[in-house]
């Protein structure tokens, strides 16, 4: 199946994700084609909804040396009681870059493509990657940690993005 980028506007990118059981081939696939596409569109993550799949996990690369990672189920346990703002984009929200809070660490719990548990801490930029699509997997975009002020000076950008979503699922 050939997955394509999912815009502001799409219903799908507003909806909670259903968790995943299977591990199977299917599962490696997407998590494959998912990876294929971040890495095309030069993205720093990617979650299921953005390829119009309603399931829960992600995968990310924090330009760290050590690769893509995939998070399956994610939980965030906890979040550090210390902020950082740092700006941000989404591939679903294109050329649209805004400073953001989050959290400077978070505590996550995920499954790993074989469906092993595992538990980690994460801070900085990893943290960011993790709280930004952990988002996307419960309907919400980062746009949404914007004051209204700022989407209100976003509209014109948005409304074009909706209707540029609108166009790509009627083709």
């Amino acid at each position: 199946m050939e997955y394509k980028l999912r815009y502001y506007g799409d219903p799908i990118l507003r909806k909670k994700t259903e968790k995943i059981t299977d591990f199977g081939e299917e599962l490696q696939k997407l998590i494959e084609d998912m990876v294929r596409l971040m890495y095309a569109e030069d993205g720093a993550g990617l979650a299921g909804p953005q390829v119009g799949v309603s399931k829960s996990l992600f995968v990310g690369d924090d330009n760290s040396g050590d690769g893509w990672k995939a998070y399956i189920n994610p939980e965030i346990l906890d979040f550090s009681d210390e902020k950082e703002v740092a700006e941000e984009g989404c591939l679903s929200v294109p050329d649209i870059f805004e400073n953001v809070e989050r959290a400077k660490e978070v505590r996550i719990r995920y499954n790993d493509p074989e469906g092993n548990v595992h538990e980690e801490t994460l801070s900085s930029y990893k943290a960011r990657i993790v709280q930004h699509e952990t988002d996307h997997l419960n309907g919400i975009l980062f746009i949404d940690h914007l004051s209204t002020l700022k989407r209100r000076l976003l509209k014109k950008k948005l409304d074009f993005i909706k209707r540029m979503a609108k166009e790509n699922t009627n083709e």
